[in-house]
């Protein structure tokens, strides 16, 4: 039977803390979950990270695998079970596969202490499954007190804790003020169920902003083109202007330049503290686009008469 080194399977080192070994182990569980995964041998990856986990992630039996790993199995020779140590594999809460043998060798059908005279026996409870999910948000959302419905599968198990299939699950979410793309929500509970009365696993949603068709995001700044002709830009104008809760009255000033960014302050995203950011009108003049033969002719009589030379600093 060969060693199984479940700290380079999660590929940390065996300093690693709780916080790294549960990253390293969500990080392959999303590469290789077999509903997601294309490769070939995901599916066994997927298995692979979940035992390491299973050692790695509580605290006794990591540090019961971590003895283990004195006797030399980790450096390629076949593992066999120290003397007085007794495999114990097949049959209990783990049949049907999901663990290996070597798992089995260590911790018995039931992951029991194989050290000293008494072994304790596993919970009979096992924690459910985390879900991840992310989840698609409009800006006018975050600024929204409403609810947002969600709806994600989540997998069933049966009392072996071999998968069954998967279920439809809906929920109400409460956007929480000042939520940026990226950002990770966890709603306890509210994964998989547990068996033998263990906990529910818990629902992450990571956070996407949609892409808005009139603004740009910068923190909680939001951005919007302004276009402008070229004799709004010289003479001044009102415009209306969009926002995320309606329109605004923009003033643009005489000989405003194409560029130029208009803070309109408390009109962004909001923080968590529920202030919001500003919006940056930004200036941009735009040319009709066709000019007949009477056009140009002003055009020909404003140049002459303006005697402007934009480009006058690169002769200095």
């Amino acid at each position: 039977m060969d060693f199984k080194d479940y700290y380079k399977i999660l590929g940390v080192e065996p300093t690693a803390d709780d916080k790294a070994i549960k990253a390293a182990y969500r990080k392959l569980a999303r590469k290789y979950h077999p509903d997601v995964s294309k490769e070939r041998d995901a599916e066994e990856k997927f298995k692979e990270a979940n035992e390491a986990y299973e050692v790695l992630g509580d605290a006794q039996k990591r540090a019961e695998f971590d003895e283990i790993r004195k006797y030399g199995g980790q450096h390629g020779r076949p593992f066999q079970a120290p003397p007085g140590w007794e495999s114990r594999g097949g049959g209990g809460g783990f049949e049907g596969g999901d663990f290996s043998d070597f798992f089995s060798s260590i911790f018995g059908a039931r992951g029991g202490s194989p050290f000293g005279g008494a072994r304790q026996q596993r919970s009979a409870g096992r924690r459910g499954q985390d879900v991840e999910l992310e989840l698609a948000i409009f800006l006018e959302e975050t600024l929204s007190k409403e609810s947002k419905q969600i709806s994600f599968q989540v997998p069933q198990t049966n009392a072996a804790g071999q998968r069954t299939g998967f279920t439809t699950k809906t929920l109400n979410v409460k956007i929480p003020a000042g939520v940026t793309d990226g950002e990770r929500i966890r709603l306890k509970g509210q994964g998989a169920p547990g068996l033998g009365g263990g906990a529910n696993g818990d629902l992450f949603l990571t956070v996407r902003l949609a892409p808005h068709p009139l603004f740009d995001v910068e923190g909680h700044d939001l951005i919007i083109t302004v276009p402008l002709a070229p004799w709004e830009a010289a003479l001044g104008t009102k415009v209306a202007v969009p926002t995320l809760t309606g329109k605004i009255n923009l003033t643009i000033r005489p000989d405003s330049q194409s560029g130029q960014r208009l803070r309109v302050p408390g009109m962004g995203l909001a923080n968590k503290q529920g202030e919001r950011g500003n919006l940056y009108a930004q200036l941009k003049v735009v040319m009709p686009p066709t000019n007949d033969a009477s056009a140009r002719e002003l055009w020909t009589q404003l140049s002459e008469k303006a005697a402007f030379d934009p480009r006058k600093q690169w002769s200095k």
